[in-house]
């Protein structure tokens, strides 16, 4: 397969790429490395990816932003990042990306334990998290011509705890390479509207 991978150079991406790039033909893409580029949160930038990209087999999102701010010094515009780069550039993926899909193509998207396990400051990825979800869900039964459609929602990173360890007391860390087997079970699987939760 032709598989597209957005944020291959993070932690998760890397093991994605791993997992992967043994058995197919991994395009690497991030914002600003990897063999193209693409900034999720516009949409011309999209579009641009796909007609270097051209016709492909599976496209993996392992990127996008969100802010963390305790509510209480939350307004509008701190959600505006979550709303338009993690979760309106996962949905634009699709809907730019299934006219260049081939038939049988699947989009593998990336929402988080967020929005199941709230944490502090986590308003706006609890809420994109869940959007995320719920899109597959709903997308999944509209889309044509065996297009599929999942999520991958993890706990937090064993790589990332000594970062985030005090938002994430009493959490068990997953291994990024764990992560990356749910991107393999939905792009090399038949499900289609799941969302896959490691951890």
């Amino acid at each position: 397969m032709k598989i597209l991978l957005i944020g291959a150079n993070g932690t998760v991406g890397s093991a994605i790429d791993r997992e992967l790039s043994a058995r197919h033909e991994v395009v690497r893409i991030g914002r600003n490395s990897g063999d193209l580029h693409v900034d999720i949160s516009d949409s011309a930038s999209i579009r641009s990816l796909f007609e270097q990209t051209g016709r492909f087999d599976a496209l993996i999102c392992a990127a996008g932003n969100v802010k963390f701010v305790p509510l209480n010094e939350m307004n509008e515009s701190d959600f505006a990042l979550g709303l338009q780069d993690k979760l309106m550039g996962q949905v634009n993926l699709l809907l730019i990306g299934r006219e260049y899909a081939n038939d049988g193509a699947s989009f593998t998207f990336t929402s988080g334990i967020i929005n199941r396990e709230p944490i502090r400051t986590g308003s706006s990825a609890a809420l994109v998290n869940a959007a995320i979800d719920g899109f597959v869900r709903a997308a999944a039964i509209e889309l044509p011509r065996g297009l599929r459609v999942n999520s991958v929602s993890p706990t937090v990173l064993k790589e990332a705890m000594d970062k985030y360890a005090p938002y994430f007391r009493g959490f068990k860390p997953v291994a990024a390479a764990d992560v990356a087997l749910a991107f393999a079970k939905s792009v090399e699987g038949l499900q289609t509207g799941q969302t896959y939760q490691v951890g």
